[in-house]
């Protein structure tokens, strides 16, 4: 077990070795931090390393500078309960949601529903195969929403891979009937443009209004076609979910040109990405408000009229942010936490070669009222331990710890693993727990580590892309006031009011 004080030791001295690998020089150029071409998310990458990269990350192995191969440490309020790796479903891990005594695990081959009435001994109700990547996923009532962001032939779950070029290809929303959650069923699908890299829920009474992101157009792609400046609607009616259908696309960065209003991206901005879309966006249906994160910009807008949604501010952090990858409100709805995705996911960026502010998460004030509130740039929060030059590391999905009058979060970093951090003042955040597995391997670049790590009445919960479903206790005085806080469903880009 590695003590808090001990990781701040580790760090410093793994920032020597760090810095001499040179190892992103391909991708992570001097000055602000080039992105991946095309960044979000990929599946798993493996990517053979020079000979003197993995003699100094074994060395820093033997030297106790990280932990060894799969090891795992945490700082003494961290339990780790369990392990649950994957079975049917050999994908690439992606997204949580929960529902009562239910988590349900996505996988770029499907989903996986886990019975979690036990948090140490979570057993599998059922295994549903459907390949799509990356299958974010998220539950409402008996629905289950599956997002497609791989162009296939059809969208059955007996689909194949299928070039964007061809017009017979699919790419959109897969809804299920979950009433049966051992026996889950395929009711509809809906076919967005560019697909659905990610979705986000605002549920009504008789309807369910997904937000669906999407991004990359091109002039080649019948059905992702620039400026892909919006995100698509789709109205979903609980009693007749087979008649769900977009009803709008809202254009969230008007502009004149064929590429919008967003931010430019390189050469204008370099090492930022260009802004065609959006990646993620959060909601917290109790305020009316909504956060995006789209590639290039930051935006804050209304969600008064869920069909119209309206703009209030947007920002950029062009010296910093590669990719603005996801978003988190605290309670209080005058926070934002948006998130850097450097390298695509597909990257060592937490070492010393790239320091404390790229590939960070940005704490953003929101200040003013109604449509004049305006987002203000705070600080920066990244992982106080360093990596190793093999491992993928990422700032990632994330959710809340309800504890009332504080600003408390859990986080993803993928190798990174998983951080519990304190924004409570937004200009001095501090990481107050962690949990995490030593390198995959030593000789080559890997994606592995928590895709998404969140709060679920009493506990955490990670899903690991690469060893599957973990299950983490926390106890500590600041946080355990969290415990007695209680929601009978989770969907994290849909925040609830936990106090209400």
């Amino acid at each position: 077990m590695t003590l808090l004080n001990e990781s701040r030791t580790r760090r410093r001295r793994l920032g020597v070795v760090a810095a001499a690998a040179g190892l992103l020089a391909a991708l992570l150029t001097a000055g602000p931090a080039a992105a991946s071409p095309d960044p979000g998310d990929g599946p798993t990458v493996s990517e053979e390393i020079s000979q003197s990269v993995q003699t100094q990350v074994k060395k820093a192995l033997a030297e106790g500078e990280i932990p060894g191969v799969d090891e795992i440490v945490h700082s003494d309020n961290i339990t780790h309960l369990t392990n649950i790796p994957k079975d049917a479903l050999p994908g690439t891990n992606s997204d949580l949601a929960f529902q009562g005594k239910y988590a349900f695990s996505g996988n770029y081959d499907g989903f996986r529903v886990f019975d979690i009435s036990n948090p140490k001994a979570p057993k599998t109700v059922s295994q549903v195969l459907c390949p799509g990547g990356q299958n974010d996923i998220s539950v409402s009532g008996n629905l289950l929403f599956l997002s497609t962001d791989a162009s296939r032939s059809d969208s059955s779950c007996s689909s194949v891979s299928q070039p964007a070029t061809e017009k017979s290809s699919w790419e959109g929303m897969k809804i299920f009937d979950i009433s049966d959650k051992a026996n889950p069923k395929y009711v509809a699908a809906v076919e967005t443009a560019c697909g659905s890299h990610t979705h986000t829920l605002v549920p009504e009474r008789k309807n369910v209004y997904i937000y669906v992101s999407s991004y990359s157009p091109s002039a080649t792609f019948p059905d992702c076609q620039p400026p892909h400046d919006g995100i698509s609607i789709i109205k979903v009616p609980r009693k007749a979910p087979e008649k769900a259908a977009v009803v709008g696309f809202p254009v969230l960065f008007p502009g004149e040109g064929p590429d919008g209003g967003g931010n430019p991206g390189s050469p204008t901005n370099p090492g930022v990405s260009k802004t065609t879309g959006c990646h993620d966006i959060t909601v917290l249906p109790s305020k009316d408000l909504a956060a995006g994160a789209c590639m290039g910009d930051g935006i804050l807008f209304s969600i008064k009229d869920p069909e119209h949604p309206k703009v209030i501010d947007q920002v950029q952090d062009n010296v910093n942010f590669a990719f603005w990858h996801s978003a988190t409100f605290n309670q209080k709805a005058n926070k934002v936490v948006f998130t850097d995705e450097l390298g695509g996911g597909g990257a060592a960026t937490c070492n010393a070669a790239i320091g404390p502010n790229r590939g960070a998460d940005g704490i953003y004030d929101i200040v003013g009222k109604g449509d004049k509130r305006k987002l203000v740039f705070k600080s920066y929060f990244k992982i106080p331990r360093y990596q190793a030059d093999t491992e993928v590391c990422v700032a990632h999905n994330g959710s809340l710890i309800p504890v009332k009058g504080k600003d408390i979060m859990v986080q993803a970093w993928y190798q990174g693993g998983v951080s519990v951090w304190d924004f409570t003042d937004s200009s001095k955040p501090k990481e107050i727990a962690y949990f995490e597995r030593g390198p995959i391997t030593t000789d080559r670049v890997t994606t592995a580590g928590p895709w998404s790590a969140y709060y679920y009445n009493g506990y955490i919960y990670s899903n690991d892309i690469a060893k599957g479903f973990d299950v983490l206790k926390l106890s500590d005085r600041r946080t355990d006031p969290a415990k007695k806080v209680r929601v009978s469903e989770l969907n994290v880009q849909t925040q609830p009011d936990y106090f209400d």
